[in-house]
This record gives structure tokens, C-alpha cells and sequence, in this order.
């Protein structure tokens, strides 16, 4: 299995029979709960126990229900590139799962806290693996909250309360915060109704002010600061930028399971699953922890799927209080910088938080993409592929690839990207709950066939669910073929405005110059879009906006408007097109009635 490149070796293939499950006690191990001492090495021990007695058979660590600490000055450190994540290696790791087959790790309920900045759980390069019954959470969390007590918006002054659990202090004015092995000043959040934990009405991204501040009374601030919108009661989360690991990452895993886990916080994503083969969350919540008193879970999206492959199965979750989306699956387009010969590139990774891991092996199948308009300029296969810039995958950020066929001519200028078909998930996102979170939704980049269906949407702040692809920004991969979006609950989406959220759904692939472009992006070959049986309960116009998109059929669908807020969205329109074909709307339930002439705007 040459592709992962990872720091240790793979597993070797072992013909496994059917052999009885054996059981491992954390306890066994001296690892008892709420002791509040760390248990990272007796933890790391018992793995590697388990690891040289498997023999090929099925294995379960199980913990007794408590509270485990984890301290990052106990972790293990390893260096680990993880996309979409700061690349500030080495990391400090609690958990390692590493070259493991048919292993069960089973938190029976507990929760493992972390202690500093660190990452808890890792599973790198296993087989048939689970994890299961495991809350996570961290002791002092990155973000800080605070809740608004006053704001005198003539004289421009602001007084919050911070939450009991943050560390702070006041240096030169300035607020800092801080934990174990971090600290920071805040300066932008989220803000949240403080009765019904919605994000307040219109405000984005905004901060409630760290600088000039002074302490009034225990935990009180008062600081310059005028906007109106944070009435008192308004509960702010507010954060850096730095998204440093999320809670679980998962690479070069084949068959993995993830069942009844609860992410509470994390400084990145909650899950990120990286060049892994076919996965199973069931009943995976990135969800606030009961008595924390906090609003908010992770600095970005709560499940990230970056280069996979098989099936992602996403069924009954709760996805809270993110600053950013419930899932996201995309692979990563490399930019060709430079043409060796007629068959070989240097392909390069663009972005600051995605390079340094495995893109593709030999004779895996690509198609080269003209950035600027976003059309396909042709295929091939990898005949050879190495890192160009290092020895090692890791780290890397140019590959050498080598492809059987000769390049089309005009694959030269800068202007092209390449994507790996290979490494391309079919993706189920069934019976989850996404709610009061940050920016969008559900986010799809994938070729390969998307059912989203029977979810609740409720008051998702921006776009419910977002179709991309792009080769200019964040280049992520890829085209949508087909997808059906069926049976779900749409409530109060499009109360801010954040990137990309032209409407309750926005199929929308970053295109530089669309008015050059001849060819379409998403859909094709007879498929494209369904989006039907779902219920829209909106105070606003936008129910679809799509771009660049062959084949759209809205049937069956129920629209509700209601009076919860007050219309503000520039797009007027329920349906908005731009360079749109064979869209059909028909046979829905719209309250007020439908008008084609008024209701669809297409500009092609």
C-alpha cells in the first residue's frame, strides 16, 4: 500500500479468520478515571500491548465511565500535516492509534480532557478499526465568551462579564488569555441570542472589544467599543484565527467506524479524515457539553473529509455551535507551476493549510481544470509520482508527476490545475441536526453521488448547503454529478452573510471568469441536482442559487414564509441562475403562490 507515506510502516495484510473478541480493561492498566492525573503514557502503553499481542484477532481497549486527563506536556509528539489545519508541527498528541487491524477503542461514556493545546485522538494507517462511546473535550478552551452586561452606544463603551472557565489576564490594556502552552487576545467571534442560542440577527463576524480594556469587578470588563447590535444578554464567542488540530484525525485508514462520539471542543475541526477509505459516523456529534455553560464547540467545521475515497456515512449526528460547517468533503487540486516535457509536471499545493500530505500514486486517473474558468482541459494517468521539494511526503508541497499519456498542448501557462478522480468519495449525510453554527451547513465537492436526506437545517446562520469546487483559493476539488438533496427540514437559514451564501442553497463554484466560460461546471451527462420533498420554513426570498450548472430539477418541495425576522438579502430572488441549463421547477407549494417572471432571475 505505497500511498500513505506516513512516518512508521503500514500494517502488513494478514489473512485473518474469525477468532473471539478479547477484551482489554483500561484498568488492567492502571488507568483508572477522575483521578485527574494524566494517563497519557499508560494510555500510549496499553495501545502498544494490545498491538504485539493482536495476532490477528479482534481487540477492544475499554475504559471505565469517568473523566481521563491528558497534559500536553506528557503527549506524544509527532509530526503530522494535516489538511486545512495550521501546519505548526511537531503536534502534541493524547491518543495514538497507529498500524492497527479490527481494534476497538471504547470510551464507555467517558470523556477524555485535554489539558493545553493538543491533539486527542489519532489513527493513523489501520484496517477495520472503531471508536466508540468517547466524549471530548479541553479543560480551557481557545475561545473566549463573554456575555454582554451593558452597552452605551453614545459614549461607545461596552461592559461584558468573561466565563468562569477562561484565564485571562490585562497586560498594558490589552485583554490576554491563555492556558497551559497558549495564550492570546481575541478579536473577532460569533455572537448568540442568549435565550434561544441562535446567532444573533445580522451581525457576521464581530467583536465586542479586547483593547483599552479595564476590569471593573471580578471578571468584568468594560472596553471602547459602539455597536448597537450587542444588546445585553448577547453571549459572544470570540476567537483567533489559528486552528491548530482538530479533535480526532484520521490518515490512511481503510473501514473505520466512529459511533456515538461527542466532540465538545476542539481548535480546528472536530473530525478531520484524511486519504482514508470508506467511513461510518453514526451518531457523531460535534454537540455543547451539558452544564458547561458555553455556546459554542469548535474553531472550524465540525467533520472535514480532505482526499478520500469509498463511501462517507454520516447518520444521526447533532452539529452545534461551529464556527464554521458541518461537514466538508473536497479533494485538493494541485496547481501545475511548471512543464518538464510533453508527460511530466511539477505540480505544487497552494494553500497555507493543505500541503505536506499523500495527493496521488501511479495509475490513478486525473483531469487537468483551466482555473480561470473552471473547465476540464482533458484527462490522463499517473504513470509516476514523486515529492519534487523534499525526500519525504511529508512536509512536501511539489510533486514530480510523470503521466502515460502525452499533455495537451496549453498545459503550460500557470493557468491549470489537476485533480485525482481516484481519491473521490460517494458521500450519505442522513438524519443529522445542524444548528446554530457559523457560515454554512453541509459543504460537497465530490464526482461521485451525494444523498443528503432527512436532515434538520435549523437557523444555520448562512447557506444550509453548498456545492463549490474551486482552483483559486482554497483548491478544493471537485465537480458535482449527482446529487440528491431529499426529505429535509429548512429552518431560518440566511440570518448572516458569509462567503458563498447567495441563498438556502447555493450551488456555487468559485469562477474567476465565468463570462469566458463555455463548458459547465457541476451536473452533466443527464444527472446534476435533485432537490425535492424538502420543507423550507424562511423570512427571506433566497431558496436555490446556482452557477455553472447543467441539470436542476426542484419538485415536490414545501415553502413557508414567515415573519421571524425581517427580509435583508440582496438576492431577491428565489431562484437566482447564472449560466444554468435544463432546470426544471415544478409541482412545489409555495405560500403565496409562484411566479416564474417574478420568482426566477437567469443570467446566462
Amino acid at each position: 500500500m505505497k500511498r500513505f507515506f506516513t512516518l512508521s510502516l503500514l500494517c502488513a495484510f494478514l489473512s485473518v479468520g474469525v477468532f473471539a473478541q478479547k477484551v482489554y480493561n483500561a484498568s488492567d492498566f492502571g488507568i483508572y478515571p477522575n483521578t485527574g492525573k494524566d494517563v497519557t503514557k499508560s494510555v500510549d502503553a496499553a495501545i502498544k500491548h494490545i498491538k504485539q499481542e493482536r495476532d490477528g484477532k479482534s481487540s477492544v481497549l475499554r475504559f471505565d465511565k469517568g473523566d481521563y486527563d491528558f497534559f500536553f506536556d506528557c503527549a506524544l509528539v509527532r509530526e503530522l500535516y494535516i489538511s486545512n489545519h495550521d501546519q505548526d508541527n511537531p503536534k502534541n498528541v493524547a491518543v495514538l492509534i497507529e498500524d492497527m487491524e479490527n481494534f476497538v477503542l471504547d470510551g464507555g461514556g467517558s470523556t477524555f480532557y485535554m489539558n493545553g493545546r493538543m491533539l486527542p485522538v489519532v489513527m493513523l494507517d489501520c484496517e477495520d478499526c472503531a471508536i466508540k462511546n468517547l466524549n471530548i473535550d479541553t479543560r480551557h478552551p481557545q475561545i473566549t465568551q463573554v456575555e454582554v452586561l451593558e452597552n452605551d452606544t453614545e459614549k461607545g463603551v461596552i461592559t461584558y462579564r468573561i466565563a468562569p472557565y477562561v484565564k485571562y489576564r490585562i497586560a498594558d490594556g490589552r485583554l490576554v488569555v491563555y492556558g497551559e502552552n497558549w495564550e492570546a487576545t481575541p478579536a473577532w467571534g460569533i455572537a448568540f441570542d442568549g435565550t434561544t442560542g441562535h446567532l444573533v440577527y445580522q451581525t457576521s463576524d464581530i467583536g465586542v472589544g479586547t483593547q483599552g480594556v479595564e476590569e471593573v469587578a471580578p471578571r468584568v470588563i468594560r472596553a471602547p467599543w459602539r455597536d448597537h447590535r450587542l444588546v445585553p444578554g448577547t453571549v459572544v464567542a470570540m476567537r483567533t484565527y489559528a486552528r491548530p488540530t482538530p479533535g480526532i484525525f484520521l490518515y490512511g485508514n481503510e473501514d473505520t467506524r466512529l459511533e456515538n462520539i461527542t466532540v465538545h471542543y476542539a481548535e480546528g475541526m472536530g473530525l478531520l479524515a484524511q486519504v482514508c477509505e470508506d467511513i461510518t459516523l453514526k451518531g457523531f456529534n460535534v454537540a455543547i457539553r451539558e452544564g458547561s455553560g458555553r455556546y459554542f464547540t469548535t474553531q472550524a467545521d465540525a467533520t472535514h473529509f480532505s482526499g478520500c475515497k469509498g463511501k462517507i456515512v454520516s447518520t444521526g449526528g447533532l452539529y452545534e455551535g461551529m464556527m464554521d460547517d458541518a461537514i466538508n468533503v473536497h479533494g485538493t487540486y494541485l496547481r501545475i507551476v511548471q512543464r518538464l516535457d510533453d508527460y511530466t509536471v511539477i505540480g505544487r499545493y497552494m494553500h497555507g493549510q493543505s500541503y505536506g500530505f499523500f495527493w496521488g500514486d501511479e495509475d490513478d486517473k486525473v483531469q487537468f481544470v483551466r482555473s480561470s474558468v473552471m473547465e476540464l482541459a482533458g484527462s490522463n494517468v499517473i504513470e509516476d509520482i514523486e515529492p519534487h521539494d523534499r525526500k519525504d511526503v511529508a512536509g512536501c508541497k511539489e510533486f514530480r508527476i510523470r503521466f502515460k499519456k502525452p499533455l495537451p498542448a496549453d498545459i503550460a501557462n500557470g493557468d491549470y490545475g489537476v485533480e485525482n478522480l481516484e481519491w473521490t468519495p460517494c458521500v450519505t449525510f442522513a438524519g443529522n441536526t445542524v444548528r446554530n453554527n457559523r457560515a454554512r451547513g453541509a459543504l460537497f465537492s465530490t464526482p461521485e453521488k451525494v444523498v443528503v436526506e432527512g436532515n434538520f437545517f435549523d437557523h444555520t446562520s448562512g447557506t444550509a448547503i453548498l456545492l463549490c469546487g474551486d482552483c483559486n483559493g482554497w483548491f478544493e476539488t471537485g465537480a458535482c454529478r449527482n446529487v440528491i438533496i431529499r426529505g429535509n427540514r429548512f429552518v431560518n437559514s440566511l440570518t448572516n452573510m458569509f462567503q458563498f451564501t447567495n441563498a438556502i442553497i447555493s450551488i456555487y463554484p468559485e469562477i474567476p471568469d465565468l463570462a469566458s466560460q463555455t463548458k459547465y461546471f457541476h451536473g452533466g451527462k443527464g444527472k446534476g441536482v435533485v432537490i425535492e420533498g424538502n420543507l423550507f420554513e424562511t423570512f427571506d426570498s433566497p431558496i436555490v442559487y446556482a452557477k455553472s450548472l447543467d441539470g436542476l430539477l426542484f419538485r415536490g418541495n414545501r415553502i413557508i414564509q414567515n415573519n421571524d425576522y425581517k427580509p435583508f438579502h440582496w438576492n431577491t430572488y428565489r431562484f437566482l441562475f447564472e449560466r444554468v441549463k435544463n432546470a426544471v421547477i415544478k409541482n412545489n407549494d409555495f405560500d403565496g403562490g409562484f411566479n416564474p417572471e417574478k420568482d426566477v432571475k437567469y443570467n446566462n
